[in-house]
């Protein structure tokens, strides 16, 4: 199914039978959500450029890189994850449209950069009470995905697969819950497992377990759609899905037990999967029909250059190399190149495709009149330079390739908040943009 697809659907979601697909929510909820993820990645990425001595030295429990890394996981991605599951779940799944407890959670979330700030000040009153209402808002978004889970039609082929987007969520519980504990336990061991190896797992669940998964589960459908190009062919079984998670337990469990050879086949396990997901990216990139990339395959397409990249030093750090910096490169080029940078870039086109859904009775805009195509694919380039130049600064221990990289992705975060604004203002224009 095409993007145009999607949105016919959308616009005739009722019918003479009742609703024949899910309604997304209105764009006023999905802007407040998107807008609030590109807000706190500009003030996760202004961070970044306070933490290049801190990342030289390969210092990554340090107050700056701890308030730089918890907006990102607790500010901008939560927002952004929560804003695109409500405006395409419904569509994707067939059902339901995201009612009152969607605005409930929205101030709730907005405890993640109060938390931030606790854990890097190590105030653990602070943290605590800002997590309690995280978990508040986490909450009530994963009753209301679970509806939509729950209501989607088993007798006809579904957009995205509800395995796949239930195991996210589940990841993501037990992040935000192990995260949770070792805020509260500090360096002391759990079960008999060092704190440092339970850090390790911490990102695991939430970098591969929550958003690697999410990604690949929608984007199999979503890349495509957005990129104009054919479709995936429809399959039985989430196979992508399940080896994928089964790869991540094999992976947590090794990195608990302190096995390197255990971790190694469940990276690989997780590796080989997203070699096929990149493989289809390849051929939406070949055989997109637009009239020339936009934001979200662009970004596709540097997420997986930042996955090859890190795919290498996790191979170096399990050979034995237990180098800090090398750390730090794997969880940026993982959590920022790949992670962040594909989910923010989604940001401006699912904005634009909101606005361009609920538009008022009357005369209707083309979609990409809602889309600044030009501030989105400048805001991609300069955040792929960015990242690249900082991973070159952590792998030659260069302090100032390290800060210059780290200012280009602010700069690239200051274009995404500048693209969605310029979309909220066309959206609230009476007159149709041209």
């Amino acid at each position: 199914m095409s993007v145009t697809e999607l949105q016919a659907s959308v616009t005739n979601a009722a019918g003479p039978g009742g609703p024949r697909v899910g309604t997304p929510a209105s764009f006023r909820l999905v802007a407040s959500y998107l807008g609030s993820a590109a807000l706190c990645w500009l003030a996760a990425a202004l961070a970044l450029t306070r933490t290049g001595h801190d990342l030289r030295a390969g210092a990554f429990e340090t107050p700056a890189v701890l308030r730089c890394v918890h907006l990102v996981v607790l500010g901008a991605l939560p927002f952004a994850v929560a804003g695109a599951v409500l405006h395409l779940g419904p569509v994707m799944l067939r059902n339901g449209r995201p009612g009152w407890r969607a605005w409930l959670a929205l101030p709730c979330l907005w405890a993640g950069p109060v938390a931030a700030t606790g854990i890097a000040d190590f105030d653990a009153r602070r943290t605590t009470l800002a997590a309690a209402v995280i978990a508040a808002g986490a909450a009530l978004l994963l009753v209301e995905l679970g509806l939509l889970v729950a209501g989607a039609p088993g007798t006809r082929m579904l957009l995205v697969s509800r395995v796949g987007v239930s195991l996210s969520a589940l990841a993501a519980m037990l992040a935000l819950g192990l995260g949770a504990t070792l805020e509260r336990r500090g360096w002391r061991p759990l079960v008999g497992v060092p704190h440092e190896r339970l850090v390790a797992v911490h990102l695991a669940l939430g970098i591969v377990g929550w958003l690697t998964l999410l990604i690949v589960t929608v984007g199999r459908t979503l890349a495509s759609m957005l990129a104009l190009a054919p479709a995936e062919s429809r399959r039985r079984w989430p196979a992508a899905e399940l080896a994928l998670t089964g790869g991540l337990a094999v992976a947590v469990a090794g990195l608990a037990r302190g096995s390197a050879w255990l971790t190694a086949a469940g990276a690989a396990t997780v590796g080989l999967v997203l070699a096929r997901f990149g493989a289809m990216l390849v051929r939406v990139a070949r055989e997109h029909r637009l009239a020339r990339p936009e934001g979200p395959i662009v970004h596709f397409l540097i997420g997986m250059v930042c996955l090859v990249e890190a795919a290498v030093v996790v191979g170096a750090l399990l050979a034995g190399n237990r180098s800090g910096r090398l750390l730090e490169l794997a969880v940026f080029l993982l959590a920022i190149g790949w992670a962040t940078g594909v989910t923010v870039g989604h940001l401006g086109k699912l904005l634009a495709v909101s606005a361009w859904t609920w538009w008022p009775p009357g005369p209707r805009p083309k979609q990409a009149a809602f889309y600044p195509q030009p501030i989105w694919l400048a805001e991609a380039l300069v955040f792929g330079t960015g990242v690249q130049v900082v991973a070159a600064g952590l792998l030659l221990s260069a302090r100032a390739a390290i800060e210059g990289g780290c200012i280009l992705v602010a700069v690239s975060a200051a274009l995404a908040a500048a693209g969605c604004a310029r979309t909220i203002a066309l959206s609230t224009r009476k007159e149709a943009p041209a």
